[in-house]
């Protein structure tokens, strides 16, 4: 799962941050990163208080660099750009109170060049993880809105691995037409699923997966009317349009994406029903409780979410994440640098 990443990580060292610096789960992790020479680490909170902490867990963080922004050297030059960013939505006041937060400030580094990667959440939202990278890295060229997936991940009796990527289960709660101030619709509900299924197969080939695609739905091939099926089935011919080449089908049940022989009774001629390892969800409720499901009774691990449509890796924590699941996000959010 990670082979490839630590190699990338060997070759092209990269620099991390991470938001919560005083967070006992962020020290063991950041402790193991610098241990195993990884990657440069960057902490942000007050110097004596990130010391003390990893005092009492005994965490050796002496390598990692502590940015207060209290005490930030570049703060005014941060607070300048930030402005600039903003485009007068934000007066310089209202920059550098947000900045005296590690989330925005964090999030600026990155934008300056002074971190390749962040990672956040441990103690923040997703929602104050997503909303700087939104205002300041901005999604990149092509995107229209930031997504997530989550890599699920197991091996198997025979010593295989089992790898499949899902989403969107973290960002979007569910999908509309977005209108501009006449009314007209400038980005349809179906483009936006379609974009998180392109977003999400190729996140899936990042992580080793040939993405076959399944756009999930209560309804396989018109066998069921309501709800969101309408919804999967138009963006199933967006996404064919947006990437011709990448296999993609839809809409469909589970059964049928997985089961060769249901796939196939349901989907005949199909060539992702019955194989597929990409699974998009056609709203949030749906995405979070399949990858919870997969990961409590299949007894996988989940890795994520892993934030898609941005410019720069920035990926977001469970509040709940032990220090291993901080540690391997660590690795996949640098490596994705």
């Amino acid at each position: 799962m990670f082979t490839k990443l630590l190699q990338a990580l060997k070759d092209n060292r990269r620099t991390i941050v991470f938001t919560e610096g005083t967070d006992a789960r962020i020290l063991e992790a950041a402790s193991r990163l610098i241990a195993d020479d990884l990657m440069n680490v960057i902490l942000v909170g007050e110097p004596s208080a990130v010391k003390a902490a990893a005092k009492k867990g005994d965490f050796d963080v002496a390598k990692a660099e502590v940015l207060d922004p209290a005490t930030y050297a570049g703060m005014d030059e941060m607070v300048a750009t930030m402005v600039e960013l903003r485009k007068g939505k934000m007066t310089e006041e209202e920059c550098r109170a947000a900045l005296a937060k590690g989330n925005y400030f964090g999030t600026m580094l990155v934008k300056m060049g002074k971190a390749d990667a962040l990672l956040g959440g441990a103690t923040y939202s997703t929602a104050d993880t997503v909303r700087p990278a939104l205002q300041l890295v901005k999604t990149k060229k092509g995107a229209h809105l930031v997504s997530s997936s989550f890599i699920l991940y197991r091996t198997d009796k025979d010593g295989n691995d089992e790898k499949y990527c899902m989403g969107d289960c973290a960002i979007n709660i569910s999908y509309e037409d977005t209108l501009d101030k006449e009314g007209n619709v400038v980005f349809t509900a179906a483009e936006k699923l379609a974009e998180v299924a392109v977003e999400s197969a190729r996140t899936a080939a990042f992580f080793g997966i040939d993405p076959k695609v399944a756009m999930l739905s209560f309804s396989t091939k018109g066998s069921g009317k309501g709800g969101t099926v309408a919804l999967s089935q138009a963006a199933t011919q967006k996404a064919k349009e947006l990437a011709p080449d990448l296999a993609i089908d839809g809409e469909m049940q589970f059964d049928a994406a997985v089961s060769p022989v249901v796939g196939q009774l349901k989907f005949p001629g199909s060539k992702v029903a019955g194989y597929a390892n990409t699974f998009i969800f056609p709203c949030i409720e749906a995405g979070n409780i399949g990858y919870k499901i997969a990961q409590r009774l299949g007894s996988f691990e989940a890795y994520g979410p892993i934030l898609q449509g941005l410019n720069a890796p920035i990926n977001d924590l469970s509040r709940g994440c032990n220090a291993e699941e901080v540690y391997k996000m660590a690795i996949i959010t640098a490596g994705m640098a």
